[in-house]
C-alpha cells in the first residue's frame, strides 16, 4: 500500500474544501485590508505594477485583485482544485498570471521560479512560522510583505482553526518580521481576531 504524506493529505482535504463551495464568497472576494494596502502603501511605492506572489492563493480572490490593478501575479496553493478555481475566476487575466500548485510548507525562494524575488510578497489566512524567513526571502529589497492572519483571540469567536499551531500570538507577528522596516501593524478583535502587517525590506 503506498504511503500518504502529510502534504497529500493536507492537498485533498483542501480539494475537498473548495470542490464542496466553489464559486462561495469566502473564495472570490478580496479581504478588505489589500485594497488598504495597496492604496496606502503598494502603490505610492511601486507607482507602475510590478511582480507579485500570493503564498496559499486558493480561488485566487486576492492575486486576481491585484492583476486587474495590472500586476503580474504568481499564485501558489497546495490544492490544484483552488488553483484551478483561480485559473477560472482570473478569466482573461489567467494570461497574465502564474499559477503553482505545490507543497509550501517546503517553500524555498531560491527555487528557480521565485529566485528573481517580488516586489510585493502576500499571503491571507495562512501561518506556516517555518517557512515565513523564506517569504521574507522572496522580497526583492525595497519590496513589500502584505501579511494577514488569525491570533489566538480567536478561540473565543465563532469559525476558524481551533488548533494553536495556526493561531498568532500576541506580537508574535511583529517579532517574526524583525529585521523589517514596518510600515503598518494592527491586531483586533472584531468578526475575526486577526493581526495585520505591512513592512518592507531594506534596499
Amino acid at each position: 500500500m503506498p504511503v500518504t504524506s502529510s502534504s497529500d493529505n493536507e492537498r485533498e482535504r483542501w480539494n475537498q474544501r473548495y470542490l464542496e463551495a466553489a464559486g462561495a464568497e469566502t473564495w472570490t472576494v478580496p479581504d478588505p485590508f489589500l485594497a488598504q494596502a495597496f492604496s496606502e502603501y503598494i502603490l505610492p511605492l511601486f507607482p507602475h505594477p510590478g511582480s507579485a506572489l500570493d503564498l496559499a492563493g486558493g480561488a485566487g480572490r486576492h492575486a486576481i485583485w491585484l492583476a486587474k490593478q495590472g500586476w503580474e501575479v504568481t499564485l501558489i496553493d497546495v490544492s490544484d482544485a483552488g488553483v484551478e478555481q483561480a485559473r477560472q475566476n482570473a478569466g482573461a487575466l489567467a494570461s497574465h498570471m502564474h499559477f503553482v500548485v505545490d507543497d509550501f510548507t517546503h517553500f524555498k525562494a531560491s527555487q528557480t521560479k521565485f529566485e528573481a524575488g517580488f516586489e510585493v510578497v502576500m499571503a491571507f489566512f495562512y501561518l506556516e512560522r517555518e517557512i515565513f524567513s523564506e517569504m521574507v526571502k522572496a522580497v526583492r529589497p525595497g519590496g513589500l510583505l502584505v501579511y494577514k492572519t488569525l491570533t489566538l483571540a480567536q478561540l473565543k469567536l465563532p469559525g476558524g482553526p481551533k488548533n494553536p499551531a495556526y493561531l498568532l500570538e500576541a506580537g508574535e507577528l511583529l517579532r517574526m518580521a524583525d529585521g523589517l522596516r514596518v510600515l503598518h501593524y494592527r491586531e483586533e478583535v472584531a468578526e475575526k481576531a486577526t493581526a495585520e502587517l505591512v513592512a518592507r525590506k531594506g534596499i
